[in-house]
């Protein structure tokens, strides 16, 4: 079960970790009504936990989400929610290979020119990495349907997992950053 926590921690942290941004995707149903939707909450036992326990990564994503929720108007209510909210987390093990040309090139020590060696040789690269993806799913819980599922994608680095609280916030308010609904007032 330690490798679900360690796989957990390695796909979240993917925003402030990766060499780029990650790649945020979002869609919604429109059939959705979120001019009712006010409170929300979490499912019992979310992705990102174990069989056994709530993992740590669980609960740093839960006080992102509770941010990001406030800041669109919606109230926490663990009894009764209209949205419930989970998470999701995966990961590929990813392999680029390319030729690029290359050549050699030499300066005549007499009289200063340079050049190249013969003919253009290729060299063949081989780039290899972990992309990790985070999903948050909101659920309507009156339909029992998704109502919005948010998405990064990136690398994951040496870096984010040795300090994840930090990415983990910034894939959360990336990922809500593409959320366009805010909470009616009650």
């Amino acid at each position: 079960m330690r490798k679900i926590a360690i796989l957990a921690l390695g796909l979240v942290v993917l925003a402030a970790g990766c060499t780029s941004s990650p790649k945020i995707y979002s869609d919604y149903d429109p059939s959705g009504d979120f001019s009712r939707y006010k409170t929300y909450g979490f499912f019992d036992r979310v992705g990102t936990d174990n069989a056994q326990y709530s993992t740590l990564i669980t609960q740093i994503l839960k006080d992102a989400v509770k941010r990001e929720m406030a800041v669109r108007g919606y109230y926490y209510d663990e009894s009764n929610p209209d949205l419930e909210v989970n998470f999701f987390v995966h990961s590929d093990e990813k392999t680029r290979v390319s030729t690029v040309p290359t050549s050699s090139m030499y300066v005549d020590p007499w009289y200063g020119h340079y050049g190249y060696w013969g003919a253009t040789r290729y060299e063949t690269r081989v780039d290899q990495w972990t992309e990790g993806t985070l999903t948050i799913d909101l659920v309507d819980m009156q339909r029992e349907q998704i109502v919005w599922e948010g998405s990064a994608v990136g690398r994951i680095t040496e870096k984010a997992l040795k300090a994840p609280r930090e990415p983990i916030n910034n894939a959360v308010t990336a990922i809500f950053a593409d959320y366009p609904f805010t909470a009616p007032n009650r």
